[in-house]
């Protein structure tokens, strides 16, 4: 009996979550589906949550490919609609998107969802992932809550300006911007918005980067792309050397410019055709226990004529890699690797 009362009172705590986030959302004006809080919530606990913030003028339809493999993981994922974002409207100059221009609404929004995913399954440790701004929002709330996630993905956080962003709302005077072309039209998000709102994330992003260097962290994935405009990646690999340290389970990985992934790099209809790699190195993070240290170890051994299996059995990680790792390593740059430890070896 006290069993089945468990039960019964998670699946009204969860049911209320679903209701009490349909219901605001109404109020707010949130129109299409796609812009809707996406919950995809386990019907029973299963010690896996995952929190995931969409991007900047986006909504959670960018996580919806990789929410539903969590979920078909075993986690119940929550990708909650961001303050100020996915509302309707013929939006200007004159009448600007309802974007927040101060971080304190971003920071509750983010501690209020931490307590719902707590509350989803108690005994679970949080799983943290963005996109850009989400990034930033997911990587301020893993120094917040260190103790209590269980590790994060960032995908191209914005920790720091490009040129073209600096461009966008330091030298030029106007104080409400368009993006460089307009949005897909299948996926729904504010083609403008006031420089306020994304300095915002700017001043989250260069929190995150300030406090990483000495306060603790999850243990963090941060994936870059060579050809993004968006964000600075040499902040992305500061961030990485920061907190490997402390936390060797971190990754970094930045795809090659000449893959041509966008800064909206989660899914191909906005413009990665690599999708379906990225989602397996999601997968292969997630689901590993292994250093990057010994992903690079990995790699290298293989450019000595061992197979994958060889070596991870020659390492003692059969345990701890996932199914998707080797996927992993085809990826990394074992050109770079070799070189690094011996100069004067050519892999040409």
């Amino acid at each position: 009996m006290p069993n089945l009362i468990t039960k019964l009172y998670r699946a009204t705590v969860n049911t209320i979550l679903v209701q009490q986030t349909k219901f605001k959302e109404d109020l707010a004006g949130v129109k299409n589906p796609l812009c809707r809080s996406l919950l995809l919530i386990q019907p029973q606990p299963t010690g896996k949550v995952a929190l995931l913030f969409h991007g900047f003028t986006a909504a959670p339809y960018q996580f919806g490919m990789i929410a539903q493999l969590l979920y078909q993981a075993g986690y119940s994922v929550l990708v909650p609609l961001m303050p100020g974002h996915g509302i309707t409207g013929d939006f200007s100059a004159a009448k600007p998107t309802p974007l927040p221009t101060d971080a304190k609404p971003y920071k509750e929004f983010a501690l209020e969802w931490f307590k719902q995913a707590q509350a989803i399954d108690p005994t679970a440790k949080i799983t943290l992932g963005g996109l850009s701004g989400g990034a930033s929002l997911a990587g301020w709330l893993g120094l917040e809550k260190a103790s209590q996630c269980d590790r994060g993905v960032l995908y191209a956080p914005y920790f720091g300006n490009s040129r073209f962003v600096l461009d966008l709302i330091i030298n030029k005077s106007q104080n409400y911007r368009t993006w460089m072309s307009e949005p897909n039209p299948a996926y729904p998000g504010y083609n403008g918005f006031q420089t306020q709102a994304l300095k915002v994330f700017l001043t989250i992003g260069e929190e995150v980067l300030k406090r990483s260097k000495n306060e603790p962290t999850p243990p963090m994935f941060t994936i870059s792309t060579g050809c993004d405009i968006a964000v600075n990646n040499n902040d992305h690999e500061v961030f990485f050397n920061n907190i490997v340290g402390r936390q060797p389970l971190s990754w970094y990985y930045c795809f090659d410019r000449d893959l041509e992934i966008p800064h909206t790099m989660l899914l191909k209809a906005e413009g990665n055709q690599w999708e379906a790699v990225l989602n397996v190195m999601t997968k292969a993070y997630l689901g590993s226990a292994v250093t990057w240290a010994e992903v690079e170890e990995i790699a290298f051994r293989m450019t000595e004529g061992k197979t994958y299996p060889q070596v991870i059995a020659e390492l003692g990680l059969a345990s701890k890699a996932s199914p998707d790792l080797p996927a992993m390593i085809t990826m990394v740059d074992k050109r770079s690797i070799v070189e690094a430890r011996n100069p004067s070896r050519s892999m040409d």
